[in-house]
């Protein structure tokens, strides 16, 4: 629904312009409208871009938790989201969009289950908190795939917000004290 309300959207303006373009010329060369609907209508595509590329999230050095594999896991982690951004915003298909999500999950479970190893190898005093936040998360996930199986469109766009607001919130909060631990202890 939200990939067809855009695409139609998009696709209307372009003909509303080529039509007024067209109109415009009617009118004369010198007049103004064609001209000013034409810079419109060759920027259109870039100004849909940009909007777009605003929904993608990206890496940012300040997420570093100063450990350069779990850094590494976490860059893996937002390019997974932003696959299911791109299923989000074009028409990839549900195979394409399904992929996405069940890798996603997956690699989820094995950053979960590496990173605890590393809090529990080193005596990470918050390690059941952090355990608990995990399955909180994966709670939530499970949720939003029953959710999934009922209206996908909406819940996708559920999802992709849920995940990139949780990551970069964890990644900024409890995963960068276990980062300041584990520097302390010689750990890069």
């Amino acid at each position: 629904m939200f990939k067809s309300m855009g695409t139609f959207g998009l696709v209307l303006l372009s003909i509303a312009a080529i039509v007024l373009v067209g109109l415009g010329f009617l009118m004369g060369p010198t007049h103004p409208l064609p001209w000013i609907m034409l810079t419109i209508l060759v920027t259109l595509p870039f100004i849909h871009n940009k909007i777009i590329s605003k929904q993608f999230i990206t890496w940012k050095n300040e997420y570093s938790v100063g450990i350069e594999a779990m850094d590494n896991d976490h860059k893996k982690l937002l390019s997974l989201i932003n696959q299911l951004q791109t299923a989000v915003h074009y028409y990839t298909g549900k195979e394409f969009e399904q992929k996405a999500l069940d890798e996603l999950i997956d690699y989820t479970k094995t950053h979960f289950a590496r990173e605890e190893q590393l809090m529990a190898d080193n005596d990470f005093p918050d390690l059941e908190i952090h355990k608990l936040q995990h399955q909180q998360f994966i709670d939530k996930v499970n949720h939003l795939l029953k959710e999934y199986q009922k209206d996908s469109d909406v819940t996708m766009v559920d999802a992709l917000n849920f995940l990139k607001n949780w990551l970069v919130k964890h990644i900024n909060g409890t995963d960068k004290e276990y980062g300041k631990m584990l520097n302390k202890k010689g750990f890069y």
